[in-house]
């Protein structure tokens, strides 16, 4: 009897494998790496989707046998991965040329023909998102304004793990919240936006079928049974995005709900019963793996960066006494009281998106005197993080987006100090996970919707999501850092027109 789920996540620098049981626990995990994104050029970055389907047909492999599972046991499979890539095919299913991938910003042209085509409040009203280089759309008019003979031979257009769905199954489809990402869906509608498709010239034929994130759409065929050993005819669902999966699997689906998120970039993640739409465009709205559903989300780009950059950059040597660098560094910060005397770090090593949106931003770290350390300097980077996390927040408030529960997640929640600074910041309590897997996890749990393990997302949360820990705020050091945010806000007008 099937009694297991598998959850594949098809992330940047490789793919993951999770195997869960009914009741929620892991049983087995494999990842296999990709190869290098390529960068040809400044701003550009390409992968091969064909790799990516060989690091999956390994992954699962390694995970199924690592579980010591014979293929009819796993139930239903699950899809998550990085968003707004693009993935060209021909006639045949074969791919046209590397897929421009989220992270290429060659298309700020696209963006700009966009806005003056469309205008750009008619974008965010259509798809509730601005015209960006990241997104999908962009990608595809750059292929086909500087390289027509690829252009003439696409017949399918894809994001990255929807290629390897149909690499699995045979079958062409996308989930909504994934599709949110590719400026092409009426988010509000939760379905492809004629206006925008029109206005571009962009054939409805090539994008995939439209579903809902449990939403079975496919079987794995015969070829993708050998490649992967899993049963051919097992039930694959639509899936979600890595960030609308990375949140079911933090149990946040209800509205009132938040994650923050710090990784390399941060993510602030609140589910909403409505399309919460900023007229300005510093968040993004897009739909969330629960159907009826939608989320907003806020970006900064250079949060666990930060640290890592201090780490590199300015820390000799990677440890000491053998001890972890970061955790020497959060042990020697702990040792600071909040507000780091006065030094402010703002995390704009790679511009920033929420609520900038400036490219061009800038780090600064300001306030230093003689008598500051580097344990200083370290917590001002924490809190300079929290604090570019809390724009989120404040934006959340004057948009009426409610803020019932936070749970952390990422490199930003294994650090005792950094969970506390993050409770201070907001001013909130804040919640920690048991299994804090990602979205390969919150993969798993859409599939055993789609199954029916579960009566609907909310249920399988409910079921499988537990809380570890609970992080109250300090008072004392919320007031501090309160007037710390206050003097924060006002750093990036300050140095704007030098950097």
């Amino acid at each position: 009897m099937a009694q297991y789920l598998l959850g594949i996540d098809v992330g940047t620098g490789g793919t993951r494998a999770l195997v869960i049981g009914l009741d929620g626990r892991i049983v087995a995990s494999a990842t296999e790496e990709h190869v290098p994104f390529a960068s040809p050029q400044i701003g550009w970055a390409e992968q091969r989707p064909e790799d990516w389907w060989r690091a999956t047909s390994l992954a699962v492999r390694k995970a199924v046998a690592a579980a010591n599972l014979a293929p009819d046991q796993i139930a239903c499979v699950g899809f998550s991965g990085q968003m707004h890539g693009a993935v060209l095919l021909d006639a045949a299913g074969e791919v046209v040329r590397p897929a421009l991938i989220w992270c290429d910003v060659r298309t700020e042209k696209q963006c700009s023909d966009l806005n003056q085509q469309i205008g750009p409040e008619r974008i965010i009203q259509l798809t509730c998102n601005p015209a960006l280089p990241n997104f999908t759309l962009t990608k595809l008019l750059w292929v086909r304004e500087h390289e027509p003979e690829n252009w003439a031979r696409v017949r399918s257009v894809m994001l990255p793990k929807d290629y390897v769905r149909f690499r699995l199954t045979g079958e062409r489809a996308i989930d909504v919240a994934d599709a949110s990402g590719t400026l092409m869906l009426d988010v509000a509608q939760r379905q492809w936006s004629s206006e925008i498709l029109n206005a571009t010239g962009i054939d409805r034929a090539l994008l995939p079928s439209l579903h809902e994130s449990p939403d079975i759409c496919a079987k794995v065929s015969s070829g993708g049974a050998d490649a992967t050993g899993l049963a051919a005819g097992t039930p694959v669902v639509a899936g979600a995005g890595d960030q609308a999966a990375g949140a079911t699997g933090m149990g946040i689906v209800q509205p009132g709900s938040v994650s923050a998120t710090i990784g390399t970039s941060g993510v602030v993640f609140a589910v909403t019963d409505r399309p919460a739409l900023d007229p300005k465009g510093r968040l993004h709205t897009f739909c969330h793996a629960v159907p009826g559903r939608w989320h907003v989300m806020g970006v900064t780009q250079a949060a666990g960066l930060s640290l890592r950059w201090f780490r590199d950059q300015l820390l000799a040597g990677s440890a000491q006494n053998g001890m972890d660098p970061y955790d020497m560094l959060t042990a020697e910060a702990a040792k600071v009281p909040a507000g780091s005397d006065d030094l402010l770090w703002t995390p704009y090593l790679m511009g920033e998106r929420t609520p900038h949106l400036d490219g061009k931003a800038r780090a600064a770290l300001i306030g230093l005197t003689a008598s500051h350390t580097r344990a200083h300097i370290v917590r001002a980077i924490l809190e300079g993080v929290a604090f570019s996390l809390k724009d989120t927040f404040s934006i959340f408030e004057t948009m009426n987006v409610p803020v019932k529960s936070i749970r952390l997640g990422g490199g930003g929640a294994r650090s005792p100090l950094w969970r506390q600074i993050q409770a201070d910041v907001y001013g909130h309590d804040v919640e920690i996970v048991e299994a804090e897997e990602g979205a390969a996890y919150g993969a798993a749990i859409l599939s055993g919707v789609g199954a029916g393990v579960w009566p609907s997302v909310d249920a399988a949360c409910q079921s499988v999501v537990r809380v570890r820990e609970r992080i109250p705020v300090n008072e004392r050091n919320a007031a501090v850092l309160a007037r710390a945010y206050e003097a924060y806000k006002r750093v990036y007008p300050a140095t704007k027109t030098i950097s």
